[in-house]
């Protein structure tokens, strides 16, 4: 996504820099439209796009912001946030570390967890224990790899749990107080 507004960026600069270098004529009735220096413009600007976009970027190059302030590889497998006194929640953007295999926010003042969580297809250990969360996001069932869900020292609800077990391996390790 970035890359696209970098590209963007560049077309606007090379297409002002043209214009302001540049004297544009106004055709006369006997001019033809070729005169106009609006197409070398567009033509500058796209052969710049090219090249950018010939410019590959890496998966370890690519970030995330999964909380604010903090940004990480897409391709991390371990994300260990823990003891960081964060509060509030993990941003939704957290869906697109999909090769996360353990996920750790234990020990924070989390309050919630994005459903988004349940996007994390490689995600083996989720640990959220000792945070002041209330509710679960349903979307944990969809966990289908998570071998270890780490609850104790939460305030999750019950009912949630039961929801959320229903669509969860019977191998899963469910940790509670």
């Amino acid at each position: 996504m970035q890359i696209f507004g970098i590209i963007s960026l560049l077309i606007t600069v090379v297409i002002g820099v043209l214009w302001m270098t540049n004297t544009v004529k106004v055709p006369s009735d006997s001019e033809a439209p070729e005169n106009i220096l609006y197409g070398e413009a567009i033509n500058k600007a796209e052969q710049a796009a090219d090249l950018m976009s010939d410019q590959s970027v890496s998966d370890s190059d690519k970030k995330v912001f999964v909380y604010e302030g903090i940004s990480v590889p897409t391709n991390i497998k371990t994300l260990d946030l823990s003891n960081k006194n964060l509060k509030g929640s993990l941003k939704a953007e957290v869906r697109h570390l999909t090769s996360v295999t353990e996920l750790n926010i234990s020990n924070n003042n989390f309050t919630g967890l994005p459903a988004e969580v349940g996007q994390l297809s490689e995600l083996k250990v989720l640990n959220i224990s000792n945070n002041p969360l209330t509710g679960l996001p349903h979307e944990l069932g969809n966990l289908k790899n998570l071998k270890t869900l780490d609850l104790r020292g939460t305030q999750y609800s019950e009912f949630d749990l039961e929801i959320i077990k229903t669509s969860l391996s019977p191998k899963t390790t469910i940790l509670v107080d």
